[in-house]
């Protein structure tokens, strides 16, 4: 009997001990931007920003006096965040623009109204996204998680590209494309370019389906940053493009899935904040020591690796043209 309680007592010291030094091990390396820079004059449009480390980003950026532009799907919900954020900043030039990425109808209606009554854009955060919700597909017939997370903002930053360089080689400083991307890439160990809606993937209708797409969403983040990259050096445009793992964020990204917001309540002690969760996506939207550095992937403040299938450019080309022909991408609407 008491060599059990022993080595019951035992385990569980271990385990504290375990769970003390990964929740030790999480707090020394959160990254955070340290940066006081300004962005006085500066329009940024941040999607999802009315919740979670976008609206955290939100503040932030508007805090520096830039001109925010929170867009967004619930115009009530970012009605009450864009509030929330001039009372904090101080800063009247927060705007909230309607635009639901799982439309590509909204996204075009969006970005046709940025052009008409933006005459400037430096800094586009592409933050919004959903996980682990149920496999089901748009009105534009693309699966919901891929169009939200990768197929939209694929085509919003297309569109918005040419007033971006405008905007860069008049002001003689590099715009900057920040992409919220996921360690969660590396749940993706293939990439099937023939089935991207997941219409014949194995796992389709299965209870894992909706975590393995969630996870190429997040690997196609990656590949298109890197490739539009490519293609923006190529032609010696000034502008910018990188992605990031924000980490482990306690926000209401549970709310696409009844499993992950348990998961999450009951890890809570070891997410970070929104907050905190944003230092990463502050720090490329800002910090001058990132302003010339382009295609690369970032945690923590700091340059990372993602999944190897995440660094191959061969596969980022292919990305895109599939990306193009399936968000209809029409010839006046290509830079490239």
């Amino acid at each position: 009997m008491f060599p059990f309680l022993f080595s019951f007592q035992n385990s569980v010291i271990v385990i504290l001990i375990l769970l003390l030094t990964i929740k030790l091990y999480v707090e020394i390396t959160k990254g955070v931007c340290k940066s006081t820079k300004r962005l006085d004059g500066k329009t940024i449009i941040i999607t999802g920003a009315n919740t979670g480390i976008g609206k955290e980003t939100a503040l932030d950026l508007a805090s520096r006096g830039g001109r925010i532009i929170l867009a967004c799907r619930d115009l009530k919900k970012s009605s009450v965040a864009k509030d929330d954020i001039v009372q904090k900043s101080g800063n009247c030039n927060v705007l909230v623009k309607k635009l639901d990425l799982a439309s590509l109808a909204s996204v075009r209606q969006f970005a046709e109204d940025i052009l008409k009554n933006e005459p400037k854009l430096h800094i586009l955060i592409n933050n919004a996204g959903c996980g682990g919700t149920k496999q089901q597909y748009t009105q534009d017939g693309l699966e919901n998680q891929m169009q939200s997370n990768h197929f939209g903002h694929f085509l919003l930053t297309n569109l918005l590209l040419g007033l971006m360089i405008r905007t860069a080689e008049k002001e003689q400083e590099n715009a900057r494309i920040i992409n919220v991307s996921s360690d969660a890439n590396h749940l993706c160990r293939s990439l099937n370019f023939e089935d991207l809606n997941f219409v014949r993937d194995r796992m389709a209708g299965t209870f894992l389906a909706p975590y393995k797409i969630y996870g190429t969403s997040k690997l196609c983040n990656i590949l298109f940053s890197i490739e539009l990259a490519n293609k923006l050096e190529l032609h010696g445009r000034a502008v910018t493009v990188n992605s990031l793992h924000p980490g482990a964020v306690y926000t209401e990204f549970g709310r696409f899935s009844s499993i992950v917001s348990t998961i999450m309540t009951i890890l809570v002690s070891f997410l970070k904040t929104p907050k905190e969760g944003a230092q990463t996506t502050i720090y490329l939207a800002v910090a001058d020591e990132v302003a010339n550095v382009t295609a690369q992937y970032f945690r923590d403040c700091k340059i990372a690796k993602p999944s190897k299938l995440a660094q191959d450019s061969g596969m980022a080309k292919k990305l895109w043209d599939v990306s193009e022909t399936l968000v209809r991408l029409e010839s006046h609407e290509k830079f490239f």
